[in-house]
C-alpha cells in the first residue's frame, strides 16, 4: 500500500464501540489512508432469530446478511486496496456461507487486516481467494484506539506491514530449537478448533502455524490442541510461533506436553494476538522461524500477493 490509498471499515463480527471507531479511523488517516466506512458498521443486536427466539443477537454487529454485504462489497471495491476489520468479539464464521466467492476472486488482491474472531475470515480468504492477509491490531480495540496515541511498537509494525516493509517479530524463548521456513497460517486456537468438522477443516501440513489466545484457561487449551492434533490438522506442520495468552493462567506446560512431540521448531513468547503490544504478521506468505534469534521474519513481497 501507499499514502493516499483508500480502506474500508468493515465489521464482520461483534459491534464495535463509536468512541473507539473513531479514534482508529483517526489514527489510520495519519498514515495518510483515505478511510470508508461500511454501511452497517454501527448496526447491532440483530441476528436471523431476533424477535422471534428470546429477543436479539447482542453480540453480532447486526445482520449477517448486512455484515456479508459491507465485507463482500468492500473487497470488490476497486477503488479499495484494503479491508479492515473494526474488532473481534464472534461472528464472522456466520458470514462464510453468504459470501459470493467467485466474484471475490475475480475482485483481484488486496489487504484483509484484522485478529481474533477474523481468524476464520485469515483462514478461508487462504482456502478461496489464495491471498495473504494480515493478522494485527484493528481500529475499535486497543492498542490502537488508545488515547493519548497508539502503542508505539504495535504502531510501527501495522505501518511498516501495510507499506512493504514487514518487520521481524521477536520472541523470548523456544520450546523446540531449530529452523524452518514456510507459508505461515494459523490465527486463533478456539477458530481454528471450531473449524475441524466444516468444509474449511485446517490443514497445516508443510506451514508454519501460527496460535494465540485469549481468556481460556489451560485445560480448554489442551482440548483444543487435542481436537486439532486428533483431526489431524498439525499432521506434517513445518514449526509453530505461539503469540499472547491473554488470561490463560500459564498454558506453557500443556502447550509443550501437546506441541513439543511434534518434532518441529517451536517459537514461543511473541507479542501477536490480544495485548499490547500487539504486532502484525502476514499469513498465507513465507516465513521464517529462526530459534537462535528467537524471531519470525516475514518474506512478504508484492510478488507473493500477485500469486
Amino acid at each position: 500500500m501507499k499514502p493516499g490509498d483508500t480502506v474500508a471499515i468493515v465489521c464482520p463480527s461483534g459491534p464495535p464501540d463509536p468512541l473507539r471507531l473513531r479514534r482508529g479511523i483517526g489514527r489510520l488517516e495519519e498514515l495518510g489512508l483515505k478511510v470508508v466506512v461500511g454501511e452497517h458498521v454501527l448496526d447491532r443486536g440483530a441476528g436471523p432469530g431476533a424477535g422471534r427466539s428470546g429477543g436479539p443477537l447482542g453480540y453480532l454487529a447486526g445482520q449477517d446478511a448486512a455484515r456479508a454485504a459491507d465485507l463482500q462489497a468492500a473487497w470488490c471495491d476497486p477503488a479499495v486496496s484494503a479491508v479492515v476489520c473494526a474488532r473481534g468479539g464472534y461472528g464472522a464464521a456466520r458470514l462464510l456461507g453468504l459470501l459470493d466467492w467467485d466474484a471475490m476472486r475475480a475482485a483481484g488482491p488486496k489487504v484483509l487486516l484484522g485478529s481474533s474472531d477474523i481468524t476464520a475470515l485469515h483462514h478461508v480468504f487462504g482456502v478461496e481467494l489464495g491471498v495473504p492477509t494480515l493478522h494485527g491490531p484493528m481500529p475499535a480495540c486497543t492498542p490502537i484506539s488508545e488515547e493519548p496515541g497508539p502503542e508505539p511498537r504495535t504502531w510501527e509494525h501495522l505501518r511498516a506491514a501495510l507499506f512493504g516493509r514487514a518487520l521481524p517479530v521477536c520472541g523470548t524463548h523456544a520450546l523446540v530449537e531449530g529452523r524452518a521456513e514456510a507459508i505461515v497460517a494459523g490465527g486463533n486456537l478456539s477458530l481454528l478448533a471450531s473449524m475441524c468438522g466444516t468444509r474449511y477443516h485446517p490443514d497445516y501440513a508443510g506451514k508454519i502455524v501460527f496460535l494465540e489466545d485469549i481468556g481460556e484457561e489451560p485445560y480448554r487449551i489442551d482440548r483444543m490442541l487435542t481436537q486439532l492434533l486428533q483431526a489431524g490438522a498439525f499432521d506434517g506442520a513445518a514449526g509453530f510461533v505461539l503469540g499472547s495468552w491473554e488470561g490463560c493462567g500459564d498454558p506453557y506446560p500443556v502447550l509443550a506436553d501437546r506441541l513439543v512431540p511434534l518434532g518441529v521448531p517451536i517459537l514461543a513468547g511473541v507479542p501477536v494476538g490480544h495485548g499490547s503490544p500487539q504486532l502484525s504478521v502476514w499469513l498465507g506468505a513465507l516465513g521464517v522461524i529462526d530459534t537462535e534469534s528467537c524471531s519470525l521474519a516475514g518474506r512478504f513481497s508484492n510478488e507473493d500477493q500477485a500469486r
